[in-house]
């Protein structure tokens, strides 16, 4: 089964759009600073995570993500999409342990690359407010500002979903802890011997 590729979506703006929330000129753009940082994180570390000791990193035959644009559109459509990792290795024909082992490489490699472009997100307010070149008040104001809008009220009658919710918290189910005596005497009573026919 062949898997996506960027050769499959690059002609679809709309589908590559949706695949990665960006337009076919900014992956582009994003290509060269991902595949250098990809580089570099691939001369000091192997594919598992450990440390590269020997022989350097080569795309081998049979390389699930053989392109640079392949690995940014796979790292971008995990983003986009958070979907499990066995659905993701589905999509770029691999397993799911080896789109684990892609996801970490491939995660803080983005990260290199959005820092080397001033695109990274930001984590603090003096770096946000260095980014929207204002002050740090302002920059207060204008993340205050988005904190306090209020999220949209849905209508009970129009979500189906609200009726079907139960509350928040523990379960009110009652718990069987299956450790004490009379379970266990209970469930050997009713288990069968395997040899048994009946």
């Amino acid at each position: 089964m062949a898997g996506l590729r960027f050769a499959d979506v690059q002609s679809r703006p709309t589908e590559f759009l949706d695949f990665t929330s960006l337009t076919l000129d900014e992956f582009q753009q994003l290509i060269p600073p991902f595949e250098a940082a990809f580089q570099a994180h691939m001369a000091a570390w192997r594919l598992d995570g450990k440390p590269r000791t020997a022989r350097q990193f080569a795309v081998y035959t049979t390389c699930p993500l053989p392109t640079p644009e392949d690995r940014l559109l796979f790292i971008l459509t995990y983003i986009k999409t958070y979907s499990l990792q066995v659905v993701q290795g589905r999509l770029f024909s691999m397993g799911q342990s080896k789109a684990n082992q892609w996801i970490h490489v491939l995660l803080p490699v983005l990260l290199a690359a959005l820092r080397t472009l001033g695109d990274a997100p930001t984590r603090s307010l003096v770096a946000l407010a260095q980014r929207l070149g204002v002050a740090e008040a302002d920059a207060v104001s204008i993340v205050g500002s988005l904190a306090e809008e209020p999220a949209p009220v849905v209508a009970a009658s129009d979500s189906p979903l609200l009726p079907m919710t139960g509350r928040n918290g523990a379960s009110s189910a009652p718990k069987t802890l299956l450790n004490r005596p009379s379970v266990i005497a209970a469930r050997t009573r009713t288990t069968r011997s395997k040899t048994s026919c009946s």
